[in-house]
């Protein structure tokens, strides 16, 4: 006899009440309490999940970098793609993901805030894993010949720096989203101007 049950975690409950909660309200003026009332859930049991609200904000940031860094290898390890596609890829899936985030969650810096804050790690392991991609596409370009890099690390860690405007929430809404995809692909061709294999003269190796 097969029998099938569906039980929802608990800390999945939790987490989704303090995201609703944290979006319209805010981080600092969020309480425990209060997400435990959204979970429909005593204080004191909230407590057996989480250790304080940076614990929940610290897994939902986490949660938020595991996903976007789902989605940039998705978006930049299409067979189909030239190295050079690969990086506009990286580029605008960057700026759609943080667009998108900033629109959802108008209160998210204070989280960013906190994160950075309090959480350094956090923010180390999610520039780990980009610069990582970065050099990914940077290497995969030397190979297929579209690009001459001697120094892949320190030009996946340059051209992430390069890129950050696009990644930063506060910032999406200086734009329309129609100006700051204009404003990627433009900074993403500059950088491959600078990447392709010429050397400094401007010759075709």
């Amino acid at each position: 006899m097969n029998q099938t049950a569906t039980h929802t975690d608990p800390a999945d409950v939790i987490l989704e009440a303090a995201i609703n909660r944290f979006s319209e309200y805010g981080y600092n003026k969020t309480t425990m309490a209060e997400i435990a009332e959204d979970a429909s859930m005593s204080a004191a049991n909230i407590y057996r999940y989480f250790k304080n609200k940076q614990d929940i904000a610290v897994v939902c940031a986490r949660n938020n970098v595991d996903d976007r860094i789902n989605l940039l290898k998705q978006a930049i390890r299409n067979p189909a793609l030239t190295a050079a596609q690969k990086l506009e890829s990286y580029a605008l899936t960057t700026l759609r993901f943080t667009h998108d985030k900033a629109l959802e969650n108008k209160k998210i810096d204070e989280i960013c805030s906190e994160i950075t804050k309090h959480r350094p790690d956090l923010v180390h392991h999610k520039v780990n894993n980009e610069q990582a991609l970065l050099m990914e596409i940077l290497a995969y370009g030397n190979q297929t010949g579209e690009f001459n890099i001697d120094n892949v690390v320190e030009t996946a860690e340059a051209i992430h720096a390069m890129l950050i405007v696009f990644d930063v929430p506060m910032f999406m809404h200086l734009f329309s989203w129609e100006e700051y995809e204009n404003r990627a692909r433009v900074a993403v061709q500059i950088l491959l101007s600078g990447l392709s294999r010429t050397n400094n003269r401007g010759e075709t190796e």
